[in-house]
């Protein structure tokens, strides 16, 4: 991880059907981090995360991009340097595995010209990162929910992105393959992307992350290490539950158990 500043907001808002989802968060994403925002459900995490990617319009503050505001990105180009791959994309049945990987190269060729060898070799190496080359030819309608959240991911591993945002990586995956996505991301990273993921397993989020990000209520409470965040009240009180770390002399990071009532 560098000093970098990839990505940042700033007193981010976000309105939506008249409803404040989202109030003052500020956050920044440097280049080879892991940055994990955990928090209750309907805390606000998957609209931060549209948010950062351009889907949401803020209502105040603002995102910055490589220190450019994020609106005067034509889309394209901002394709080219960000990535976003969530839980819930959806495809044509009929289109294939590959054929879909592929589309992440278009922000650099274009919808009509076609793919050069430069092209080929992102999409293959995408391919191969994520282990689903076995799937390569199949039809997206014949995919279960955890191979279609593998080639979601790889599609955004094709575009080459500096910044890669990541609603629910780990969603529908068996711990096979959670384990291979999250040594995955770690190889993207020591390329010096900066990957930011929302993520619903706390004791995964925090054997991973370099920072956590706890949201709760559309604010932002409590930021740092993962062990000062989920040691902290806010992550108790967030959750309703009491969060205890347990070191343990044979893991780098602690065990964590959770017990009902703060």
């Amino acid at each position: 991880m560098t000093s970098e500043l990839l990505l940042q907001a700033r007193g981010l808002a976000v309105d939506r059907g008249g409803r404040l989802v989202l109030e003052g968060v500020s956050v920044g994403l440097f280049a080879g981090e892991a940055l994990v925002v955990v928090g209750p459900n309907a805390a606000g995490k998957s609209t931060l995360v549209r948010a950062l990617a351009g889907l949401l319009d803020p209502t105040a503050g603002e995102v910055r991009l490589l220190g450019r505001p994020l609106g005067e990105w034509p889309r394209d180009a901002r394709a080219r340097v960000l990535a976003l791959a969530t839980s819930e994309e959806e495809g044509p049945d009929a289109l294939q595995v590959a054929e879909m990987v592929a589309l992440g190269r278009y922000p650099h060729r274009g919808p009509f010209r076609p793919l050069d060898a430069a092209d080929h070799a992102a999409v293959a190496r995408a391919i191969e990162q994520t282990g689903i080359r076995p799937l390569a030819e199949r039809r997206l309608g014949t995919l279960s929910a955890g191979e279609r959240q593998l080639a979601t991911l790889a599609r955004g591993l094709a575009q080459e992105p500096r910044v890669l945002l990541l609603d629910e990586p780990a969603a529908h995956l068996d711990i096979g393959h959670q384990l291979q996505l999250f040594r995955t991301l770690d190889e993207v990273r020591r390329r010096g992307v900066g990957v930011l993921a929302v993520v619903h397993d706390l004791a995964r989020a925090a054997q991973w992350a370099d920072r956590m990000l706890l949201v709760a209520g559309g604010r932002v409470a409590a930021e740092g290490p993962p062990a000062a965040v989920l040691g902290s009240e806010a992550a108790s009180r967030a959750f309703g539950v009491t969060i205890r770390g347990h070191a343990v002399p044979t893991l780098a990071h602690p065990f964590y158990s959770f017990e009902q009532g703060p």
